[in-house]
């Protein structure tokens, strides 16, 4: 019920980040890293609103510049709903409650970061514990990051963690070794007869 309000704010702020011409220059977002890569952004909209999504602005493509875009009513089935952009655009899903969100939030191969948005703090913070992700935060961008927090995500986003005392464990080489404390002969065989194990 919520979502028409929603997107006509994001369509504002969309288009409060557009590049002023398309060249880039002067523009408060950066240019993509190929003239190829902005090409397929661009095929990602044009797949969406193909099949049914709505384009309320942007998606203009100059070179390695693509104009922020808000594809509405984005659903499975498009590209764009299982593979990651790389680009300046914002897909909206629209869903009855907060149980298909969740459905939704899940339903993808990736698993780096999630965020939830309440004013009721304990049922958001109960949603986000069942976000497939290594992140989730509540009432906070997806785009932070802590030096003193682990940092990683599940499924395809990767493994391990980095930041905190997860980096230790993550950019540590274990290595065990053992030394022999004395050693006897008995019938031409060397036995030990004293292990000590070490870390590095």
């Amino acid at each position: 019920k919520i979502a028409d309000a929603f997107v006509e704010k994001l369509v504002a702020k969309a288009e409060s980040l557009r590049a002023p011409a398309l060249n880039g220059r002067n523009g408060p977002l950066g240019t993509l890293i190929s003239a190829q890569a902005a090409l397929r952004v661009r095929g990602l909209i044009e797949d969406a609103v193909s099949r049914g999504a709505i384009l309320h602005t942007g998606g203009e493509v100059y070179n390695t510049v693509v104009q922020p875009a808000v594809l509405d009513r984005v659903s499975a089935g498009m590209r764009i709903y299982a593979e990651e952009a790389f680009g300046p655009v914002a897909c909206v899903i629209r869903v009855a409650d907060a149980e298909e969100g969740l459905s939704i939030v899940n339903d993808t191969e990736f698993g780096l970061v999630a965020s939830v948005f309440s004013s009721d703090t304990d049922r958001a913070t109960e949603l986000a514990r069942k976000f497939e992700t290594g992140i989730a935060h509540v009432n906070g961008s997806t785009v932070f990051d802590d030096p003193d927090m682990p940092f990683g995500g599940m499924k395809a986003s990767g493994y391990g963690r980095f930041g905190g005392r997860a980096a230790l464990a993550e950019f540590t080489e274990l290595k065990w070794m053992t030394i022999s404390a004395a050693t006897t002969e008995m019938n031409g065989s060397v036995s030990t007869d004293r292990n000590q194990g070490g870390k590095k």
